[in-house]
């Protein structure tokens, strides 16, 4: 998308959050109960049926990134890059248990010490990013789930390449992972928020 490499970051947050908001209402056109055409709502930012007065909120959907570390080791996946594991929140699904299941799902392992870093609106899938830090629990051999992953694997803190596009929380995890905060990332490399 334009928008992930859009200058400055905050026309680029502006215009992915319309285009956000557009598809909401385009595909809220219609009551999901009874059919009828929606209508905006005057008080707030949902949209309203006039017939049967259901009203339905933009959709915004959890999901979990989690950078699993062991030591001075970091699991990264080889998914357009190198990415850490995500995956959406189920209904009844704490946070915490979300990272324990996508964990366990994608590789295969048991973490502990989970804990919270940031979240983020993503709103190329309609999502908000709730990233985190764990450790591993136990062994260390990764088991793939071949149909999320096609490949993962333990990297050393100097194996994990510098991001030039720090548009995402995975980008920022990984970076306090390997520089120990963004701001030694910033002063290692020179480049500045919001560039």
């Amino acid at each position: 998308s334009v928008f992930r490499k859009m200058t400055p970051m905050y026309q680029a947050f502006a215009g992915i959050t319309a285009t956000q908001l557009h598809r909401w209402k385009e595909s809220r056109r219609f009551c999901g109960r009874c059919g009828h055409e929606t209508e905006d709502s005057k008080t707030e930012r949902a949209v309203v049926c006039p017939f049967c007065g259901q009203t339905e909120y933009p959709k915004i959907c959890p999901a979990v990134i989690v950078a699993i570390t062991d030591g001075d080791r970091i699991i990264l996946s080889r998914y357009r890059g190198y990415a850490l594991i995500a995956g959406f929140v189920e209904i009844g699904e704490t946070f915490e248990d979300t990272v324990r299941r996508e964990v366990m799902e994608e590789v295969g392992l048991k973490v502990k010490n989970i804990r919270y870093y940031k979240s983020q609106p993503w709103a190329f899938s309609d999502t908000e990013m709730i990233g985190f830090f764990a450790e591993l629990d136990g062994d260390d051999t990764i088991r793939l789930q071949e149909d999320e992953l096609s490949e993962a694997g333990w990297y050393h803190r100097d194996q994990v390449p510098d991001e030039t596009m720090l548009n995402s929380i995975g980008s920022e995890l990984k970076m306090v992972f390997k520089y120990g905060s963004m701001e030694k990332f910033y002063e290692a490399t020179g480049i500045r928020p919001g560039e």
